[in-house]
């Protein structure tokens, strides 16, 4: 079976590469002419290399193949760069799933669980509860349009999954994306962690729900693949541990939030960049996404292990290619 991989240079795509060779899938990586060709050196992949703006190009790719895993997306969690998100996250998926039905083969649909609404601690929330909707960033206005468009597609006959991964960590990171959390705990003490929680999961158990999906997922159905569901505070002091760093005091709570995201929206506007640290960014911070992967374990055989794991592993691999300067791999 071939797979039309999209996004095969990030953090999920290459660990989803390598799942799919491991066990027998043939994955065929659609890149841009720019891509960094470290990720895929030593793989058994093929490699199509190619503007994406040229539909031509793009048909040619899907003509080759059994499947698409569409996993490419922008992710800025910020008040700018909404019409770029859009024109990536929803103008992508779009394509690829009208490609898709063209062939009349299955595609999955990368998204987050960010297009789901948000849980109270105690109450993980399913595929269902999409309202109230999270800050209207670009990424969460994105990713809700591009589901959006692919379930239309899905009602005109598409046969589309979508999955939904939780906060995802681990090896390959090679950006890097989540692991950026890891790196800035390391180069400096932070002693107030977000008070709210994420969904923390290996992104190797990701990559096998993803390609359990390709064959099993009922079309036009939502998975969320998380893992567990921690505070801000318990996943920094676990990443503190690995990175050897103090851990956090305390949380983070209201009015410092609001001063920490104002005075980043002000230095943005100063810089005319908006950074990481805005009020978007901790707007999100201060809610628990919690999420039940119940429905994918029920349909998908899906199961997730320790996420602590996946940081030890994650922390090894950034040391190992020599993302972190004067440390050494743990014994």
């Amino acid at each position: 079976m071939k797979v039309l991989v999209t996004g095969a240079t990030g953090l999920l795509g290459n660990n989803l590469v390598r799942e799919m060779l491991r066990v027998g899938v043939d994955p065929v990586c659609l890149v841009r002419t720019s891509y960094d060709p470290r990720t895929l050196v030593g793989l058994n992949v093929t490699i199509l290399s190619g503007p994406w703006e040229n539909e031509a190009f793009l048909r040619q790719a899907v003509s080759q193949v059994d499947a698409i895993v569409h996993s490419a997306a922008m992710l800025h969690i910020g008040w700018r760069h909404v019409e770029k998100s859009i024109e990536t996250n929803v103008g992508l998926t779009t394509q690829f799933s009208k490609l898709a039905a063209e062939q009349g083969i299955r595609i999955v649909h990368v998204s987050t669980v960010d297009t789901l609404a948000a849980a109270r601690p105690s109450e993980p929330q399913a595929e269902t509860a999409l309202e109230p909707s999270k800050p209207a960033s670009a990424y969460v206005i994105s990713k809700r349009l591009a589901e959006a468009a692919i379930l239309r597609e899905v009602e005109q006959g598409l046969d589309a999954v979508i999955v939904n991964p939780g906060f995802m960590v681990g090896p390959w990171d090679w950006k890097p994306s989540s692991g950026q959390m890891m790196l800035a705990l390391s180069r400096r003490y932070m002693p107030l962690a977000p008070a709210g929680g994420c969904c923390v999961v290996d992104v190797r158990d990701v990559s096998r729900g993803i390609v359990a999906a390709l064959s099993i997922g009922r079309s036009g159905q939502r998975y969320i693949l998380g893992g567990h569901n921690v505070t801000y505070f318990d996943l920094w002091r676990e990443i503190s541990a690995v990175v050897g760093r103090r851990p956090p005091l305390a949380r983070l709570f209201a009015p410092f939030t609001w001063l920490a995201g104002s005075g980043g929206d002000w230095w943005g506007r100063v810089r005319g960049r908006e950074g990481l640290l805005n009020s978007a960014t901790v707007r999100m911070g201060q809610m628990y996404h919690f999420y039940s992967s119940e429905k994918a374990v029920r349909e998908l055989n899906y199961s997730f292990g320790s996420y602590q794991t996946a940081l030890r592993d994650a922390w090894d691999w950034f040391v190992a290619h020599h993302y972190v300067a004067g440390k050494r791999r743990r014994s």
